[in-house]
C-alpha cells in the first residue's frame, strides 16, 4: 500500500495565531497593516522568497508603520511570531511537507476577492512585490507561470485581460484553491532548492598495453 503522506504543518500553533491575530487587529496597528490571514500569507511568500529580505523592510511593510507597543517585552514577543511563522514555513517546506493554510481550501461559489483566500493570496503578492526583480530576473516566464494562481486567486489583478478566462472559471480557480499547498511547494523547490548537478561520468581507464618498445 502506498505511503499515507504526511498532514499538512501548522505554522503556528492555535493560541499564537489567536494572539497575532488580536495584535494585529487592534487599534494599536496602522489601519492599513495586514491582518492576520494576509500577514499569514506574505511571510509564506518571504520563506518561498529568492533571497532574504531584511527584517526592517518586510517589518514596516506588513505594519505600515511601528505599531503602538505596550512596550520592548510585547514588541519582541509579536516580532517573534512572525520570524517563528517565517522560519516554521522554511524548515517544513525544506522537509517537504505541506505549510497548512488558515482557512479552508474551497470558494464555495464565492469570488476568490470576497474570501480568506484571495486575503492570503494577495499578501503573498505583498512579499513577492518586496523584492519583485530576484522572483523574476532569472527564467521570467517559470516564475510567471509559477506565480500566476496566487496572482489569480489575490484580486488583484482582475483589469488584467489575460487574467479574465482564469478568473471566470469557476472550476479552475476550486482546483487551483485545493491545489495551494503544493504550489507553495512548487514555488519554494524552484527557488531554494537548487537542481542536483549531474555528477560528472568517470573517465574511462584506457585497457594496459604492453608498453612501447617492449615485446
Amino acid at each position: 500500500m502506498p505511503e499515507t503522506p504526511p498532514p499538512p504543518q501548522p505554522l503556528l500553533d492555535d493560541d499564537d495565531l489567536d494572539r497575532l491575530d488580536d495584535f494585529l487587529e487592534s487599534d494599536r496597528v496602522c489601519a492599513d497593516g495586514l491582518d492576520l490571514i494576509s500577514a499569514h500569507g506574505f511571510l509564506v511568500a518571504l520563506a518561498v522568497a529568492p533571497r532574504e529580505v531584511d527584517p526592517a523592510i518586510w517589518i514596516a511593510e506588513l505594519f505600515h508603520g511601528e505599531p503602538d507597543f505596550i512596550d520592548a517585552t510585547e514588541r519582541r514577543e509579536v516580532l517573534g511570531l512572525l520570524e517563528a511563522l517565517k522560519n516554521n514555513a522554511i524548515t517544513a517546506l525544506d522537509e517537504g511537507l505541506l505549510p497548512e493554510l488558515p482557512f479552508d481550501l474551497e470558494l464555495d461559489g464565492l469570488a476568490p476577492a470576497e474570501t480568506p483566500i484571495g486575503d492570503w493570496c494577495a499578501g503573498f503578492m505583498e512579499g513577492v512585490f518586496l523584492d519583485e526583480v530576484a522572483w523574476f530576473e532569472n527564467e521570467e516566464e517559470t516564475a510567471a507561470a509559477l506565480l500566476l494562481p496566487f496572482m489569480t486567486l489575490s484580486g488583484l489583478f482582475d483589469d488584467e485581460p489575460d487574467m479574465a478566462d482564469l478568473a471566470n472559471d469557476p472550476a479552475r480557480l476550486e482546483s487551483l484553491v485545493r491545489q495551494l499547498p503544493e504550489l507553495v511547494l512548487d514555488l519554494y523547490l524552484h527557488y531554494r532548492v537548487p537542481p542536483e548537478k549531474p555528477k560528472p561520468t568517470p573517465r574511462k581507464k584506457k585497457p594496459a598495453g604492453r608498453r612501447k618498445g617492449k615485446s
